[in-house]
């Protein structure tokens, strides 16, 4: 098997929507094999595309807050690896906001990608692209219901919404997200990306659902 640099170097040059992209190739995604936390997002906006460092915007800024973490440790790849359901920008719809992710990235490299990532412990699956593709039947029928039955998907996965400013409404309709969401993932957060010779909070474990 060839080995995670070589890949990325593969995925990096990949040109296949080159056709498709109105800005052009430039696959965005950090990854090494010691990282314990994964992000698995949208698809870069054109901020990422210009500076080819992901969640380098607006959206980044608040998935760090919601995170707990500052850019040095999430951008740390030893830490935390960052693989979009789409690598590229795939430009935008008539109304302004950015169009789906190409649906040819994530069946074609997410696999090779993980089966490199042997030391993952939690997947943070942000949006709902990324819900569907990696929670399949066990995903709800909305994103808000599959975000609240959060419980269900520990200690694999953990739903969360974009933290995108449109989904302003969608958070103050929705006060549970950061009174119950947010402080575990928090805790996860910092037990993940903490030192490893340090002692670091104790692994959560699933709790019963509740009803939705």
């Amino acid at each position: 098997m060839e080995s995670l640099d070589e890949l990325l170097r593969e995925v990096r040059s990949c040109r296949v929507c080159a056709n498709s992209l109105p800005l052009g190739p430039r696959p965005v995604l950090r990854a090494t094999s010691t990282a314990r936390l994964l992000l698995i997002g949208q698809a870069p906006g054109t901020r990422v595309h210009a500076t080819g460092i992901p969640w380098n915007d607006a959206s980044g800024e608040r998935l760090r807050e919601w995170m707990g973490i500052d850019k040095q440790r999430f951008y740390d790849a030893a830490r935390v690896a960052i693989i979009p359901m789409g690598f590229c920008y795939p430009g935008a719809d008539a109304r302004g906001s950015d169009r789906p992710p190409r649906k040819e990235c994530a069946p074609m490299w997410h696999q090779k990608l993980l089966a490199h990532l042997p030391a993952t412990e939690l997947t943070l699956l942000i949006g709902r692209y990324a819900q569907l593709h990696y929670l399949g039947d066990s995903s709800r029928r909305t994103l808000t219901e599959t975000v609240q039955a959060w419980r269900d998907y520990l200690p694999k996965f953990l739903p969360l919404p974009h933290p995108s400013w449109r989904n302003q409404a969608w958070l103050k309709r929705h006060p549970w997200f950061a009174t119950e969401v947010l402080p575990v993932l928090r805790e996860e957060t910092k037990r993940l990306t903490c030192d490893r010779r340090g002692i670091g909070p104790k692994r959560l474990r699933p709790a019963r659902a509740r009803a939705v």
